[in-house]
């Protein structure tokens, strides 16, 4: 089985066990109406003040959304933007989004391959974003990719906004840590059914078995200097050292 396969086999499973819960872990229990203002209070929250610091009007304009779930966030870009791409790697959680947004004209539901946004051309955006999303890659190397190909389909002048964690410090004790890598070992080696077998048996929720769930850490530097090859330039970065790192900036100009 491919990354890309086990990736989204994992995000069905937990689209199909509760799909607001596994894109917002904070609350347990969501229903319609909170879970899509918590969207609006977000976009408010971490969206408008950089746009406005950029002077940068969402009217008119196109954006990519990775990793949109079940459409938390995107009814409040689809509020705003002219056309809103929204990429998931997992067909349950697009055919919830659609399911609850039936009206929405202007955004175009996308599945995503788990390696690349192939489905859309170079510099054809101009903002790009993803919340929650790239620490639950399950290589450094592909969260990195995510970050090169944001910047590929962004037009120069384009706007990015991205959350990616730099968390050192383990949040759980050693035993733990411990059983959950033993959990995640037949996930890596491409039985990701097996992982969370493994996790039922040992009393663990099996929807976070896997490295879809533990995903990568990146640090900044490294970051940075992917957003440079990308032609980007990093203007800002806040949160070092956890969990919700972000990273702001133009690109400046086409790759």
């Amino acid at each position: 089985m491919n990354l890309g396969d086990a990736m989204r086999q994992d995000w069905d499973a937990r689209a199909r066990k509760d799909a607001f819960h596994y894109i917002a872990t904070w609350r347990n229990e969501w229903d319609q109406e909170s879970f899509f203002e918590s969207g609006e209070e977000d976009y408010r929250k971490l969206v408008a003040p950089e746009l406005s610091a950029a002077q940068f009007a969402p009217q008119g304009k196109s954006m990519l959304e990775l990793g949109c779930g079940a459409g938390r966030m995107t009814r409040a870009f689809a509020r705003r933007f002219l056309r809103v791409y929204a990429f998931d790697i997992s067909p349950e959680m697009l055919q919830r989004a659609k399911t609850l947004f039936p009206d929405a004209n202007n955004i175009e539901w996308a599945l995503g391959n788990g390696s690349n946004l192939s489905p859309v051309s170079d510099c054809a955006v101009d903002f790009a974003f993803s919340y929650i999303v790239l620490h639950h890659m399950p290589s450094r190397d592909l969260a990195l990719n995510y970050i090169r190909e944001m910047l590929r389909v962004l037009k120069p002048g384009g706007r990015f906004l991205f959350q990616f964690s730099t968390l050192r410090v383990p949040t759980m004790n050693w035993k733990g840590q411990l059983v959950w890598r033993i959990v995640d070992i037949p996930w890596s080696l491409g039985f990701p059914r097996a992982s969370r077998g493994m996790a039922s048996l040992l009393r663990l929720p099996p929807e976070i078995a896997g490295r879809s769930w533990r995903g990568a850490l990146l640090d900044v530097t490294t970051v940075r200097r992917t957003v440079a090859e990308g032609e980007g330039a990093v203007d800002h970065v806040a949160g070092e050292g956890t969990a919700m790192t972000w990273c702001g900036g133009v690109k400046i100009k086409a790759s």
